[in-house]
């Protein structure tokens, strides 16, 4: 902890019904970035986007979205491990009202402009495959500049990390504002996959930070889990043998510019310069935008 913020979020210490998840920048001692996950049962819930544009992400289930007399339908997905999902953006000062069944991930940030609603369907999703060996993971880049442009803040993500691999790797951090280096603070939600017996599997995420800024957190993560970074090094995050690991990232911050800029650890940036020499993960890509069959 440091100025009395938890920066690991066990599942369900953060509910407030119908979230079973919420962190938002005053709980995380920050500015910009927030997350929500709405658990639906057929009612429909409406809420106040407030100074927050949002991204409603289906992490399991279906639901539609109403906002500014707009009617969204989101496919969805059965979970984050089974296909790449759809999704809607709706814009600050909004009503918005989901309806449906399945747990839906809300990433906010705190911006100055008003833009329009918008759907993006599973297919204009980016998916990125990256790094290599044992640092092989897949990256859904639906809320990235490049991948969705039509956002002021927000920047968010989908990782997919096979069992037994790293990710978030070479550890890296974005506190400083420079030329190679944008200030971003981000939330890392997690689900794992379960074992064949449908046992619950674990992951773990490390943070830890500069003379001038110290920070440390190791944390064992499971299904609904969060991890805050404020600052500092972080990575990697460990996807224990036989249980992929998922996390989405929602990132923003003060810089004028929307960028995901990032400086790698001196002292473990090397790695990359293996990666041309090993294969990718041959389990990759875990989904695609097919539904995998139950």
């Amino acid at each position: 902890m440091s100025g009395g913020v938890r920066h690991h979020l066990p599942a369900g210490s953060t509910a407030e019904a119908p979230f079973s998840l919420v962190v938002t920048p005053e709980t995380a001692g920050w500015t910009y970035a927030s997350l929500r996950v709405l658990e639906l049962d057929g009612e429909p819930v409406t809420f106040g986007t407030g100074e927050f544009e949002t991204i409603v992400l289906p992490l399991a289930g279906a639901c539609t979205v109403t906002c500014d007399g707009e009617r969204f339908e989101l496919a969805g997905r059965r979970s984050v491990f089974s296909r790449v999902t759809d999704f809607a953006y709706v814009p600050r000062d909004a009503r918005v009202t989901v309806s449906g069944w399945g747990r839906f991930a809300l990433a906010g940030a705190r911006c100055a402009r008003r833009l329009v609603p918008r759907h993006v369907p599973a297919e204009d999703v980016p998916v990125e495959l990256r790094g290599a060996g044992p640092a092989s993971r897949q990256v859904n880049n639906f809320g990235t500049p490049a991948g969705f442009p039509h956002a002021e803040k927000l920047i968010a993500c989908e990782v997919l990390t096979p069992g037994g691999c790293w990710s978030s790797y070479p550890p890296h951090k974005h506190d400083e504002e420079t030329a190679t280096e944008a200030v971003l603070e981000e939330i890392y939600y997690f689900e794992v996959a379960p074992g064949p017996e449908g046992r619950p599997g674990m992951g773990y995420q490390h943070v830890y930070g500069t003379p001038e800024r110290p920070i440390e957190v190791l944390a064992q993560v499971r299904d609904g889990d969060v991890v805050l970074v404020p600052h500092g090094w972080h990575g990697p995050s460990m996807a224990a043998p036989g249980h992929h690991l998922y996390y989405l990232n929602v990132m923003a911050g003060p810089s004028p510019e929307r960028a995901w800029k990032i400086c790698d650890d001196p002292a473990h940036a090397w790695v990359r310069d293996t990666w041309p020499g090993q294969d990718m993960d041959e389990r990759l890509p875990l989904t695609t935008t097919e539904e995998e069959a139950r």
